[in-house]
């Protein structure tokens, strides 16, 4: 294996860190004088100069045997880890409160019990801003610990207020887990297989959910019940493609933030997640207006100086902006635009997430910009990014984004005159298209048209193009079926084939046909 294919922990740790945050662990570390000359720092510089990590150049360089490496760098990333939570304490309320109840438990083992509880109290007021139940009930459980042991005498009734306060706290992070184990398991659902793709499908998922749905009144539930549930009716309205459904749901979802925005702190990851899957409803249901004027407020509360983010959030962040800022591209037509817009900083920007963004996303952005490039004429680069989704076949993607990807490079293949491999690709595209056993109508129809390119004379091609989008049609709101054509429109391209022209040129005339139709 080559050195730059191995992978290391601490390695990976130390090359995520910020010059700030180098900065303040030398700082932390050089603050004894015995560590001045510590084994440790020096494995750091080495390390940090490294381009790869490369455990034969580490040993030639670092002062440390074999035998002690191990422990060396176990000792090294504990430092390091210290350093960084030190830092960010104070911009991390979950930080901020776990080193608060360790205070506590450090005043309470010292036997100053009435400290111990004033820091508790302040911990819980705190915590219970940014519903952090789970939080809260370690403060009551260590706040039961000392009135159990110790008589206080901080207050009348306290032993029944904890308990009141424990069962209660309990109820709410009891009903959380079951909100969000149902959330988690249908997008585990939605990431493997994609959409229901008929009544038998549709039946089954719905089962699930309403089985697995607790029972609640909405009035009596906590920040965090409120955004699980709404996660969990998005993705089931997702899967079920009832996105008016969904989008009410994601609505709701944003919502609860716009009622609480301190909540931005501490869920910022799912804060981010909302506005996406809103826009994303908003692209399915052709919402222009609504989805220009919800980006829009999505860019202005990213670029908000209050507004701060982890290095996860980031990586979420600039998913979700350039994800959807191509949505809109997709609804507009302009495809030659966005190519020349969006594509230069966003293959600058994805060049700083190497390594950081999860191969189902990897997959998701380079089918965008399949499409995108696919669009404006590019076949060849459009084939580029579709063999990175499709070279991903069983890493757990979705089934119809891999689908979706093997028909559009037969396309883009046709389009880019690539005939000598044409008929070896079909053959291959079918074998996997029948594994799959459970294709939606408009892939199988698809795949017979693909297969019978190489029989088609020239002059009977437009006649072919005319037919197969009449056999089309009327798939385009068919419940189980309209889908398909967001994943790739091929009733506009079919239409381009028919009438001589570009895809986009298609597209745009539609999209202005809808926007004089609503402004009416």
């Amino acid at each position: 294996m080559k050195p730059e294919n191995k992978k290391d922990s601490l390695f990976d740790l130390i090359k995520s860190l910020s010059p700030a945050e180098k900065r303040n662990f030398k700082l932390f570390v050089n603050r004894l004088e015995a560590n001045q000359e510590a084994k440790f720092i020096r494995l750091f510089e080495v390390m940090d100069k490294m381009a790869h990590f490369d455990e034969k150049e580490l040993l030639k360089k670092a002062p440390v045997s074999r035998k002690q490496l191990g422990n060396m760098k176990q000792h090294l990333q504990k430092q390091l880890l210290i350093s960084l939570r030190l830092l960010h304490a104070e911009k991390n309320v979950e930080l901020e409160l776990n080193e608060q109840i360790d205070f506590a438990r450090i005043l309470y083992n010292k036997g100053l019990y009435k400290s111990s509880l004033r820091l508790l109290e302040k911990a819980k007021q705190m915590a219970s801003q940014f519903h952090l139940d789970t939080i809260m009930l370690r403060v009551v459980e260590l706040e039961k610990v000392i009135e159990s042991l110790h008589i206080t005498r901080s207050m009348r009734n306290r032993a029944d207020t904890l308990s009141q306060e424990s069962q209660q706290l309990l109820g709410h992070v009891t009903r959380k887990n079951l909100f969000s184990n149902l959330s988690l398991q249908l997008y585990g659902l939605y990431l493997k297989t994609g959409y229901v793709k008929d009544e038998k499908d549709r039946q089954l998922i719905e089962q699930f959910y309403r089985q697995n749905m607790p029972k609640y009144r909405i009035r009596e539930l906590s920040f965090y019940e409120k955004m699980y549930l709404f996660q969990a009716q998005v993705w089931f309205y997702h899967i079920i493609q009832d996105f008016p459904l969904c989008y009410r749901a994601a609505q709701r979802w944003v919502d609860i933030y716009m009622e609480e925005p301190q909540m931005r702190k501490v869920a910022t990851g799912n804060y981010l997640k909302a506005y996406h899957y809103l826009l994303d409803t908003l692209f399915y249901l052709g919402y222009y207006e609504r989805f220009m004027q919800v980006l829009e407020e999505f860019k202005e509360n990213l670029e908000t100086d209050d507004f701060t983010m982890d290095d996860n959030c980031r990586v979420l962040a600039f998913l979700y902006y350039f994800s959807n800022t191509i949505n809109l591209h997709f609804l507009m037509g302009e495809f030659s635009k966005g190519v020349k817009e969006i594509l230069p900083p966003f293959n600058k920007e994805i060049k700083k997430l190497k390594g950081k963004l999860d191969v189902h996303h990897q997959a998701v952005l380079n089918y965008k910009v399949a499409c995108l490039y696919f669009g404006s004429g590019d076949n060849l680069k459009a084939i580029t990014y579709l063999d990175e989704v499709i070279k991903r076949t069983g890493d757990g993607l979705r089934e119809d984004l891999q689908v979706f990807a093997h028909i559009l490079k037969l396309i883009a293949s046709y389009e880019a005159g690539q005939d000598e491999d044409l008929e070896k690709q079909i053959r291959n595209v079918y074998r996997f298209l029948v594994k799959m056993d459970d294709l939606h109508q408009v892939q199988k129809e698809m795949m017979v048209f693909v297969r019978s390119l190489g029989k088609i004379y020239d002059y009977e091609l437009k006649q072919a193009f005319i037919s197969l989008r009449e056999r089309l049609k009327p798939y385009e709101n068919h419940p189980f079926e309209k889908r398909a054509f967001l994943y790739l429109d091929i009733i506009s391209w079919l239409e381009s084939k028919i009438e001589g022209r570009t895809v986009q040129e298609i597209i745009q005339e539609k999209f202005r046909e809808n926007i004089q139709k609503h402004e009416k």
